[in-house]
């Protein structure tokens, strides 16, 4: 797609009559910046950086790296990265990029390259198994029993009432997400790009998001996922009641279920603070 010369004499850069690809090509070279410059300064890896020089995205690993890389690409060479990602996804309208998760031949340097949610969630049991172990083993060796008797000797005949003892109230009982609830996203901060889609393919929502602005995934959707730069940026709720943040960082994420039942298999997100 091409994208129109709308600027007026006196503004930035006109970019050129051309694909995006082109587009930021004409930046780079104006800038007098050579692909290895552009790849340490966005830790980009060059072979990405020239597939979307020659609007190759379908050798990248998915429509949200392209789109990811493309808008970090055009902050580097100065254009504006809503033009440039609003043109590379019109060259990817015509759904012929259907892969949503990353290539096993991922680089080091690719700044979404993170553990997969299993081996995370392994690593946070493990630790967690590492300090139950560790406090049983420190309250065996120097817990109750082990401290010098009292200096303190009760009268002769004395006796020793016991301690009352009081029960700790019952906390009351929070309702659990109903499995089958609606979720529900909402962005927590302005500009949010959201794509949803059935497993497969079929695109179910795809847009920006203002702030406060929320979508409800279609309670009829086959195998619901999300695709998006920003999971950090979204509150999650099942049924009404809130569940853990999809993640806590920015990053971009693809292929992850906002089903209910997988959702729910999070642990829930700690209650707002007043």
């Amino acid at each position: 797609m091409d994208i129109e010369n709308t600027n007026s004499a006196g503004s930035a850069p006109e970019l050129p009559l051309s694909g995006p690809g082109a587009t930021l090509r004409r930046a780079r070279e104006d800038r007098g910046l050579d692909l290895a410059q552009v790849a340490a300064e966005t830790r980009i890896p060059v072979r990405h950086l020239a597939a979307i020089e020659d609007d190759s995205f379908e050798s990248l690993p998915s429509r949200a790296y392209a789109i990811g890389f493309s808008r970090t690409f055009a902050q580097a060479v100065g254009l504006d990265p809503a033009e440039i990602t609003d043109a590379v996804r019109a060259e990817l309208s015509d759904g012929t990029m259907r892969r949503t998760a990353p290539s096993a031949a991922m680089e080091p340097g690719d700044p979404a390259r993170l553990p997969s949610a299993g081996l995370a969630w392994a690593a946070a049991a493990a630790v967690l198994l590492l300090v139950i172990g560790g406090y049983a083993f420190f309250n065996a060796t120097f817990g109750a029993g082990t401290e010098p008797g009292s200096l303190l000797q009760p009268a002769p005949g004395a006796t020793t009432a016991p301690a009352a003892v009081t029960a700790a109230p019952t906390p009351a009982a929070v309702p659990a997400p109903a499995a089958n609830g609606p979720v529900v996203l909402t962005a927590l901060e302005e500009g949010i790009w959201v794509r949803l889609y059935e497993d497969g393919g079929e695109r179910l929502f795809e847009r920006t998001l203002a702030q406060g602005e929320t979508v409800t995934v279609p309670a009829t959707a086959t195998d619901p996922r999300i695709n998006t730069g920003r999971p950090d940026a979204l509150s999650v709720s099942v049924g009404g009641q809130p569940v853990a943040k999809i993640s806590d960082r920015a990053e971009t994420i693809s292929g992850v279920s906002v089903q209910a039942a997988a959702l729910l298999a999070r642990p829930t997100a700690p209650a707002a603070s007043e």
